[in-house]
């Protein structure tokens, strides 16, 4: 299942902002997957944080194994060590365990996000332990596919728009205008910001790479 959008949030951000327009006609779609069972997608961005993908798919593979059929009640059943035996830190073993053993209480209840405007579910998430606000909003985004997340901690984000805008520096009020002018489609505007940060338009560099030494000068810059 991918993120969900079409010609309307595609026009409108054509409409608002005309050299992203440019950028999503010549990108054409984009296929981000989610995940609507929260709980999973949770653990999956808990564990994912600061490790390779690669790691988080190993580690993923194996707590879906150790606590199949993935729930609450399996996970809560385990220990934090077992939890850590899969190859995470014991720090993210006890964000894991304590808070499935939330939900599997009913502590916390995440069908209930589902109804809140989007700063609740951000105030909701962030009092987990282990879930920052950078985590929130891609639980916001991956996970209940809202449509109008850009976020400000997404350093891929910020190099899209530094690439996309030429600017050296993207700081927080110009983030607050582009914010306002891609809303309330801002979510499909961070999927185009992605694929321009990976490269999608190879013309655009970084205008805040640093600049190479004088005898490598001609060299291919990262992309």
């Amino acid at each position: 299942m991918d993120f969900p959008y079409g010609e309307a949030e595609i026009a409108h951000l054509r409409s608002r902002d005309p050299k992203l327009g440019a950028a999503i006609d010549r990108i054409g779609p984009i296929h981000r997957g989610v995940d609507p069972d929260l709980f999973s997608s949770v653990l999956h961005h808990i564990i994912g944080q600061q490790v390779s993908m690669a790691a988080q798919r190993t580690v993923w593979q194996r707590l879906q194994t150790a606590a199949a059929p993935l729930s609450p009640e399996t996970v809560a059943a385990m220990s934090v060590e077992s939890l850590q035996a899969l190859g995470m830190t014991y720090r993210r073993a006890s964000y894991i365990l304590e808070f499935a053993r939330k939900v599997a209480s009913g502590a916390f209840d995440l069908k209930a996000l589902a109804e809140m405007e989007d700063s609740q579910v951000l105030a909701q998430l962030t009092s987990l332990r282990g879930v920052g606000p950078w985590t929130a909003e891609m639980l916001l985004i991956f996970g209940l596919q809202r449509p109008d997340v850009v976020s400000w901690g997404d350093l891929a984000i910020l190099r899209g728009m530094r690439m996309l805008y030429r600017k050296r520096t993207i700081d927080p009020a110009f983030f607050r205008r582009l914010r306002k002018r891609y809303s309330p489609y801002g979510t499909t505007a961070s999927l185009y910001l992605w694929a321009i940060a990976c490269g999608a338009l190879p013309e655009l560099t970084d205008p805040a790479a640093k600049r190479a030494p004088e005898k490598k000068r001609g060299a291919v810059h990262d992309r």
